[in-house]
């Protein structure tokens, strides 16, 4: 069966709008009622305008199809001056953003001709128009950089109105004060970047060190087996031969010793040798052991290599006496925690704990929504008591998914906390069953015992009193190291071997009511 031909009834009339395939459905009625230019001659120059810009360039006004000669200069330049080709690299969204921008202003030419104004002047105050407004956005769009290395995904026109009302929130401005708080904390930023279980890296963990089979060169004494041919021994008939073996000889031999003369030929024969006789033989398999160079397996340790670039789970501490110099640290590794993320296409979950009851969990992607969230948690005070066990719980409930079982724990806190046994012994197994890393930010002055029991690794900030908002040139710590309690109170530790030395409350208590001292030593026997 034939197929049908194609209808060209309206074909040569589609044909004068098919650039409008190029250009996403937003520029479709802005580019075929604009006052300025013709129809087909701007719909194609729109589409090459957003392919340029996209690309991160910018075309001469000379070469330009839509608008005419001289708005098409004034606008080239007026872009160039503001470098929107630089920021609209790679980034769709901002170009139709731009195309847009350029509908819109070229549109009011006409309202301003209609008002009294030259064409020259008219011109002018769109192109003036558009670049004043730009001039703005572009100062938002730095600051957007800065923050998080990048510009949020959804820079469309119709979500700009709202990151623009943030930007102009107080919350923005406890952003930007965070950020530059970041450049005094390298090692934190650098923290961040390792956590994730995704993808192993070429750097070695010794944490992850274990013992696998190498193999190693040896010689052994391996068997060699042969067969060996052994003549004369009775087996298997092969011929016939000289010998002098009577009981082997063939009968026409036997036959000269009943002849009274020719058993002396007989006897000559025998003597040299030559008498005609079977032939036969056996084999033996012979084994003997021959040293072989061979490779074998022995056991060595092999260090693992480091895991990172997987989801990220944060909890920050937001209790009343992280007050000052401490959360202004708890809320740059919130903000650390969202660029790193963003900025390495991972997910990121906080949660922000004070006491019983009291955690917000806050998915911070880069978009309207989540500047929202983090500003909103930025702009806030500290205060309440403080329950680790709360955030401990939900984060452990996010591991059980598919999409988070690679992910590990961040928890940024001056430690004042302790974790119930049942939540302790819930983490450790986490930590062997999937390989959880908890990994601490001690924003304080000193170790604590609930937090050495729960995180693998520790990074003090000791300097946090330096970040507060009332004095940044706060002294030095107080304290020479904020390892006290291991240097002062080892026996407190959770290590094996205090807890292998520690009896129960119950027999701690039987003890004391028999009046017995287990620690004594019994009297000798008269």
């Amino acid at each position: 069966m034939n197929a049908l031909p194609r209808p060209r009834l309206f074909e040569q009339r589609e044909a004068r709008l098919s650039a409008l395939n190029e250009l996403p459905r937003q520029h479709w009625l802005g580019g075929m009622v604009h006052s300025q230019g013709t129809l087909e001659p701007r719909l194609t120059a729109l589409a090459e305008l957003r392919r340029h810009l996209c690309a991160g360039e910018l075309p001469p006004a000379g070469t330009w199809r839509w608008p005419p000669a001289a708005p098409a200069a004034a606008l080239a330049e007026a872009i160039a001056a503001l470098s929107l080709a630089r920021y609209c690299a790679g980034r769709q969204e901002l170009s139709d953003t731009v195309v847009m921008s350029i509908l819109f202003h070229l549109d009011f030419i006409v309202d301003y001709r209609d008002r009294g104004a030259t064409e020259t002047e008219a011109i002018a105050s769109a192109v003036a128009a558009f670049s004043e407004d730009w001039q703005e956005r572009r100062g938002q769009l730095d600051e957007l950089i800065e923050v998080f290395g990048m510009l949020p995904e959804d820079g469309k026109n119709t979500n700009w109105d709202q990151l623009r009302g943030l930007l102009r929130a107080s919350g923005w401005q406890a952003v930007l004060r965070i950020r530059r708080l970041l450049e005094h904390l390298p090692e934190l930023a650098k923290l961040i970047r390792g956590l994730g279980r995704a993808r192993p890296t070429d750097e070695d963990d010794p944490s992850r060190q274990q013992i696998v089979e190498a193999m190693a060169q040896a010689t052994a004494q391996l068997p060699y087996r042969r067969n060996v041919r052994i003549p004369d021994m009775p087996g298997e008939t092969r011929g016939v031969r000289r010998s002098d073996r009577i009981a082997r000889m063939l009968p026409a031999e036997a036959m000269l010793l009943g002849h009274r003369r020719l058993r002396l030929v007989w006897h000559a024969r025998r003597a040299e040798r030559t008498l005609l006789s079977y032939e036969d033989d056996d084999r033996m398999q012979e084994t003997r052991l021959m040293p072989e160079p061979v490779s074998r397996p022995v056991p060595a340790p092999q260090a693992g290599k480091r895991a990172e670039l997987g989801p990220m789970l944060v909890c920050v501490d937001t209790s009343g006496s992280m007050a000052g110099g401490a959360e202004a640290v708890a809320k740059a590794v919130v903000l650390e925690a969202m660029r790193t993320a963003h900025a390495q296409r991972r997910a990121c979950h906080v949660f922000a704990f004070g006491g019983p009851d009291e955690v917000i969990d806050m998915a911070l992607d880069v978009d309207a929504g989540g500047i929202e969230r983090l500003a909103s948690f930025l702009g806030q005070a500290f205060r309440g008591g403080t329950d680790i066990c709360g955030p401990l719980d939900k984060a452990l409930a996010r591991l059980e998914s598919q999409s988070w079982r690679y992910a590990d724990l961040l928890i940024a806190s001056d430690g004042e906390f302790g974790a119930t046994p049942a939540m302790a012994a819930r983490l450790d197994e986490a930590k062997r069953a999937l390989g959880l890393r908890v990994q601490g930010v001690l924003v304080g002055d000193r170790e604590t015992l609930g937090f050495m029991q729960i995180a693998d690794d520790i990074l003090p900030v000791r300097d946090w009193r330096r970040y507060g908002e009332a004095d940044e040139r706060a002294a030095d710590p107080p304290i020479h190291s904020h390892r006290l309690t291991a240097l002062y109170f080892p026996g407190a530790l959770r290590t094996q071997d205090n807890l292998d030395a520690t009896v129960s409350p119950a027999e701690a208590a039987a003890t004391v009511r028999s009046g017995r001292n287990p620690a004594a030593t019994p009297p000798d026997p008269p």
